[in-house]
């Protein structure tokens, strides 16, 4: 195997080195503009189409996939110097992923909820977001993606309780297939106290709902 696609096979958790990227990047617009051939559109004839290889190239390494490519984002940690140990809910967080099945968008909300532990580790409101981002950055199936981001803040918070639901809605179903653009799929992880209490559950859920 080479030094490169060593380097893939390890990106989807650990991020790209620029020399990994920027060459993804070329092999990506070479095959985009063979799709394109192949899909007898004429990129050199039409100006709405003459860059659109290096257009797509960009979405998908840069945006649409760039959790395999990019490094977790910094997660900053500070100490539970008060001994906090109720609920706190972050949401809704915008969901932006790609169907592993199809390669189309699946779109919608993440709300996470955590109950810190005297030697747990909070984390700053926006560290959820980037995190959330970063982990839907990629193809996968949504229910992978839920128990993944529910995995990422248990170890970095060390959480006596821990919930994420996702709720989103895939242009696989709503655009091909059935094409119904009216069903949303929900997945929900819940660890901890909030497996455990059917109570702490229950105001999550209802504070997801204000």
């Amino acid at each position: 195997m080479s030094k490169l696609n060593m380097t893939v096979a390890n990106a989807n958790m650990e991020g790209l080195t620029d020399y990994g990227r920027e060459n993804i990047f070329s092999d990506v617009k070479a095959a985009c503009a063979r799709l394109l051939e192949a899909l007898c559109i004429d990129a050199q004839a039409d100006p709405q189409t003459k860059d659109t290889a290096e257009r797509m190239a960009r979405m998908y390494v840069n945006e649409l996939m760039y959790g395999r490519y990019f490094p977790k984002p910094d997660l900053r940690e500070f100490p539970n110097i008060k001994s906090l140990d109720q609920l706190y809910a972050i949401g809704p967080v915008a969901v932006n992923s790609l169907c592993a099945h199809h390669m189309l968008p699946f779109i919608g909300q993440a709300w996470l909820g955590m109950v810190p532990g005297v030697h747990s580790k909070l984390l700053g409101l926006s560290k959820f977001a980037r995190l959330t981002n970063w982990i839907f950055a990629r193809p996968q199936i949504q229910e992978e993606a839920t128990v993944m981001l529910a995995d990422e803040i248990e170890e970095a918070t060390k959480a006596d309780g821990v919930a994420v639901i996702v709720k989103a809605q895939h242009l696989c179903m709503a655009v091909r297939g059935v094409k119904d653009q009216n069903a949303t799929m929900t997945t929900s992880v819940m660890r901890g106290l909030f497996l455990s209490d059917a109570q702490l559950r229950a105001e999550f859920l209802a504070l997801m709902k204000q």
